[in-house]
């Protein structure tokens, strides 16, 4: 893995297979690809995108996390030998005096099953837990969302409890489990 920084001061890790970058706006074709993939998107947490315009939108939010109160990072997940974006994935809602963030991702359904997220996520975090000092990594997922469960449980993550009705999209209340990553030197 290696990273650096871009003019604007933007992260970019470079893995065997990807390379995480900036979303700027010529990304939002491929992310309103992705978002308003029902199948792709159906644990996500907020319903498809149904205009091509919301992705401009979606580009423009993952921009501003950034500048934030409580702010973070959200990657592109470009494959290296396409050139294709293919997914997302960041850290979000740091709080930095408690040292602990959330995280997120998604990735196109034609990217399933290569282990793109995998190499992805574990490259976020460490940059998160070297660069953002952080302690703790959570992670909410709905519980009938195999391949994310999957996901964090091979990256170390650990199941906390069940966060009742904690989600709301598709017009309905989901729980959600949660699990948390915790640094170890």
């Amino acid at each position: 893995m290696s990273m650096k920084q871009s003019m604007n001061g933007f992260p970019t890790i470079e893995t065997d297979r990807l390379l995480l970058r900036e979303i700027v706006a010529a990304d939002a074709p491929a992310l309103f690809a992705i978002h308003s993939d029902a199948q792709a998107m159906r644990w996500f947490g907020s319903d498809p995108l149904t205009e091509p315009g919301q992705a401009e939108t979606l580009v423009e939010t993952f921009a501003g996390w950034r500048h934030m109160p409580n702010p973070g990072v959200r990657w592109g997940i470009q494959s290296k030998a396409s050139g294709a974006l293919v997914g997302s994935c960041g850290l979000f809602k740091w709080n930095r005096g408690w040292k602990s963030c959330t995280t997120g991702y998604e990735l196109a359904r034609t990217a399933w099953g290569k282990g793109f997220m995998t190499e992805a996520l574990a490259a976020a975090l460490t940059w998160g837990f070297e660069h953002m000092q952080l302690h703790r990594v959570e992670a909410q997922i709905h519980p009938e969302n195999a391949a994310s469960l999957k996901l964090v449980r091979n990256l170390g993550f650990v199941e906390e409890g069940r966060l009742r009705e904690a989600g709301f999209w598709q017009g309905r209340h989901h729980d959600l489990l949660l699990f948390a990553l915790l640094r170890r030197n």
